[in-house]
């Protein structure tokens, strides 16, 4: 069983960085990706960021050049740097994990608890 929990969200100005960390647990083998969704009341959760085994990387275009995924393998560490954040970037954060290193909430059957993230202006 894999165990994602997060941490680091809060309040910031427009403008202004938050890092994300997600706490890796449990049993995790190379196999996985891990990934970062957000969602707001509403609407769909939004994948927007994936690394991968071999830690390739792939962001939406909401956020790419804006945002960093990162994973430190000795930590069992996935971190989220968000930089030059906007209003819109307000939502709860997920991490989650699966093996084909989807962006499409459909296909994860691993998530965390959620992390709040609000941006105001």
């Amino acid at each position: 069983q894999v165990e994602l929990v997060e941490s680091g969200g809060g309040s910031v100005q427009a403008g202004g960085s938050l890092t994300l960390s997600c706490l890796v647990s449990g049993d995790v083998d190379s196999g996985y990706c891990f990934s970062w969704f957000r969602q707001t009341p509403g609407e769909e959760r939004e994948g927007i960021a994936v690394i991968g085994t071999t830690g390739r990387t792939r962001y939406a275009d909401s956020v790419k050049g804006r945002f960093t995924i990162s994973k430190d393998n000795a930590k069992n560490i996935v971190e989220l740097q968000m930089n030059s954040l906007k209003p819109e970037d307000t939502a709860v954060y997920y991490c989650a994990a699966d093996r084909l290193c989807s962006l499409l909430w459909r296909y994860i059957n691993l998530w965390g608890q959620g992390t709040q993230v609000t941006v105001s202006s």
